[in-house]
């Protein structure tokens, strides 16, 4: 038995679960690990919201006597605060179900359990999952644990900065304009944008809309490929659901072979604005892949057209979910929001018409692009992490931003693609926060994907300094 249990939470997810199988260690003592780094750190994050540890330990007993597909070996998972968890609190961040006890898990709950997993508890967001900052009136603010006068991004803050405190190995994320790869980055930490259908989710209203997706979290990218095999799945719940042929990407994650990739780059598209550090770090990114025997040129699909499609998309999506929330509730939803369901409510059949054609564009310019290059390099957000204390980006070089949805657009265009998109950490700010890249591969690609990420995180230490040691470091 190692000496000191408390301490687990330092170590990887994939050297606790050999730990279990070589019987050093009990999952028993593994969820006590994280519920005590819970308590030592939690109230200085506000990363976690609801923590059912009751439900837990019955769940690790079940475990323990069932024959269950055990991917993960029991190890604790954190849920996204849109995720519905059975019998536990789930508000999607609004006081509109700040007493909401579903009577059922979603898809992507009872997928992570039947693969071994013990829910521990409920991430903190935004309203609604609704920007790229999680706050809410209910919970407050998640502070980013490298500096915790910043934000921790969104809208899967929560379970970012949870991931990067220790207070937990694996943690779900939800992507619809880059909801998943912002926080990951700015938290030092790694997610997963996989491609629609690859992870079944719902029950949703809009079943075939694939713009927003579920994903992964983890803090390296060895165990993000091992939280991914528990989350696959095919259900017919999900319309866009598909069998996976491919054999577990945790088991391949090391065959790394020599090849030499063709690598596209851009810090901006040519039409987004980009803030001076986020490019000084692509410039510096870049460096370490080239040196790393890969071809790198400035070459990227043609994205014309992306924002007014994906606002456009998004103020449907967002109309048809919630409309019927606000029409009686208006005090008790955030402007932001409001100001969504507006926008949907304006709009007309040629709107949307003219949005598909111009995603349907997108798409085919990114089919092409990757027809030749295997990767394209892209910040995984246009700016460093800004102080908490502001609800959203305003201004970004000499471009000013009049709602909550444009500065994400360097994110959001690529969601509009259905290509997976690995974030990494590859550098820190002035404000000593991490920050990096997003990579984008062919929809499908994800083990390629996940392979190229990992030759990155090993020649960069950030994957390193997580779990941040909170009496340690910035606090």
């Amino acid at each position: 038995m190692l000496n000191n249990m408390t301490s687990l939470w330092k170590k990887s997810a994939a050297e606790i679960i050999k730990l279990i199988d070589k019987k050093e260690v009990s999952s028993e003592e593994v969820l006590s690990s994280s519920l005590s780094r819970i308590s030592e750190v939690n109230s200085k994050i506000n990363a976690l919201v609801t923590i059912c540890e009751d439900r837990a330990r019955l769940s690790l007993k079940n475990n323990n006597t069932s024959n269950a597909n055990n991917i993960l070996n029991s190890m604790p998972v954190i849920i996204k605060d849109m995720n519905d968890v059975q019998g536990v609190r789930t508000t999607y961040g609004s006081r509109l179900y700040e007493n909401h006890i579903p009577k059922n898990s979603d898809i992507v709950v009872e997928t992570i359990e039947k693969n071994g997993g013990i829910i521990l508890g409920k991430s903190n967001i935004p309203e609604f999952a609704a920007g790229s900052h999680t706050y809410n009136d209910l919970f407050g603010t998640t502070n980013n644990p490298w500096n915790t006068t910043l934000s921790a991004g969104g809208s899967s803050g929560g379970s970012a900065a949870a991931l990067a405190s220790g207070m937990a190995w694996f943690a779900t994320g939800s992507d619809l304009g880059g909801s998943l790869r912002n926080p990951a980055s700015w938290c030092g930490v790694t997610g997963l944008r996989p491609t629609p259908g690859l992870i079944p989710h719902g029950p949703a209203k809009m079943p075939f809309l694939n713009l927003s997706v579920d994903g992964p979290m983890a803090r390296n990218i060895e165990d993000l490929s091992l939280f991914l095999d528990a989350m696959i799945t095919h259900n017919n719940k999900d319309p866009l659901s598909f069998k996976k042929a491919l054999p577990s990407y945790f088991s391949n994650i090391n065959n790394i072979s020599n090849k030499k990739y063709l690598v596209g780059f851009t810090e901006d598209f040519g039409i987004f604005a980009c803030d001076p550090e986020v490019r000084n770090m692509m410039q510096n990114t870049l460096k370490l892949v080239e040196g790393l025997g890969h071809n790198i040129v400035n070459e990227h699909p043609e994205m014309k057209g992306a924002e007014e499609t994906f606002q456009t998309i998004r103020a449907y999506l967002f109309f048809s979910t919630y409309q019927h929330l606000s029409k009686k509730n208006q005090t008790l939803i955030k402007e932001e929001v409001l100001w969504n369901i507006e926008e949907g409510k304006k709009l007309k059949v040629d709107d949307l018409i003219k949005a598909e054609d111009s995603r349907a564009r997108i798409y085919n310019n990114s089919m092409e692009f990757f027809d030749k290059f295997d990767f394209l390099i892209v910040p995984s957000s246009a700016v460093p992490p800004f102080n908490s204390k502001e609800k959203w980006v305003k201004k970004i070089e000499n471009t000013t931003y009049s709602n909550y949805v444009s500065w994400l657009m360097i994110a959001a265009s690529i969601s509009l693609t259905g290509c997976p998109s690995l974030a990494l950490a590859t550098s820190f700010s002035n404000n000593g926060a991490p920050f990096g890249i997003q990579i984008i591969s062919a929809p499908h690609e994800e083990e390629k994907l996940l392979k190229f990420a990992k030759t990155i995180e090993e020649n960069i230490n950030i994957a390193d300094l997580v779990p941040i040691d909170a009496k340690d470091a910035y606090f």
